[in-house]
């Protein structure tokens, strides 16, 4: 049976040195005017999780949507990770990722979620990412701006992650770009296969 999160999956932006680096210059503009000292959070709420293997619908207004190849941090209390799996962290493309809007990030079934939780060193880990059976990324874990055990202490500093919880890792930059009828598959050696095919949201 394939795994599903028994808890809050978290989103993380800006922890790929890529992506900070990309948005630095935002980052001196108002509201904000410096660059953020903590985490930056997001919920994908429990309508996007797809399993491994599941299509995940596309809304006709929608032509593209983000690839977003990442790991979770499955919890298995507040500071302990009981193992790490595989998710696609799928959005529609936007401009700002300080504070994204629910109606990018959280559509019905945009979290591909690996088959099963494995034990790993998620700092040590590499994604490829596949389109239509076309490398389109590779995602390499030793790229962070805070490493998965700093991230957790940061996040630990404002809130509590319970038992079940997910928390991911981040994104690289730039994500690739899919759209119905695409096949997307992120392959891990340690973590496996996550295979989904986007179709058109039925009308």
């Amino acid at each position: 049976m394939s795994y599903l999160p028994q808890g809050t999956v978290y989103g993380t932006l800006l922890n790929f040195r890529s992506e900070h680096e990309a948005l630095s210059a935002q980052m001196h503009e108002a509201p904000y005017k410096a660059p953020p000292k903590a985490p930056i959070l997001y919920v994908k709420t429990a309508n996007t999780f797809s399993p491994h293997g599941v299509d995940i619908p596309v809304p006709q207004r929608v032509p593209e949507v983000e690839i977003g190849a990442t790991v979770g941090l499955v919890m298995k209390s507040a500071t302990e990770v009981a193992g790490c799996v595989l998710m696609n962290d799928l959005s529609i493309p936007h401009a700002s990722f300080f504070r994204p809007p629910v109606k990018f990030k959280c559509l019905d079934g945009f979290l591909g979620i690996g088959a099963e939780v494995r034990a790993a060193d998620p700092a040590a880990l590499q994604i490829e990412v596949f389109v239509n059976g076309e490398l389109r990324q590779a995602v390499r874990f030793d790229a962070l701006v805070r490493d998965p055990q700093r991230l957790l202490a940061d996040v630990a500093e404002f809130m509590t992650l319970g038992e079940g919880d997910v928390l991911l890792l981040g994104c690289d930059a730039p994500r690739p770009h899919a759209r119905a009828g695409d096949r997307i598959e992120l392959r891990s050696s340690a973590l496996g296969t996550l295979s989904n095919t986007l179709v058109p949201e039925a009308a």
